[in-house]
């Protein structure tokens, strides 16, 4: 359940940011790094998140898995929770790279996650 974030008189209420990292799909290796606005907030390790309340307005989202980087601009609006779900993975075909030389690419996937 959401709670009702407090605000000084005259100032907007803030925005929640949510980044997940817990879907099936990931191969649960390398951690993601995340910043925002310039500014880092966190690492990622399977099944972490970062929370952190936002100011409302236009935000620059970074995550990287030190081979793939995702930039993702987006805006927050008063009291709104955004929340983005990360993803490592390695593509199809991958793992007979890993069998012969024990080593593959890891991808990053960086989705929305609607509320509902």
């Amino acid at each position: 359940m959401e709670t009702e974030r407090e605000t000084p008189a005259g100032e907007a209420k803030a925005a929640r940011l949510v980044i997940t990292r817990t879907s099936e799909r990931d191969v649960r290796t390398r951690q993601i790094f995340v910043s925002l606005d310039g500014t880092s907030i966190g690492d990622l390790l399977f099944n972490d998140r970062v929370e952190r309340d936002i100011a409302p307005g236009a935000h620059r989202l970074r995550v990287h898995n030190t081979l793939f980087w995702k930039t993702i601009a987006f805006e927050a609006k008063p009291g709104e929770t955004v929340h983005f779900q990360t993803v490592n993975y390695s593509g199809k075909g991958f793992l007979n790279l890993v069998l012969i030389i024990g080593v593959a690419p890891l991808f990053l996937a960086v989705e929305r996650v609607e509320a509902g």
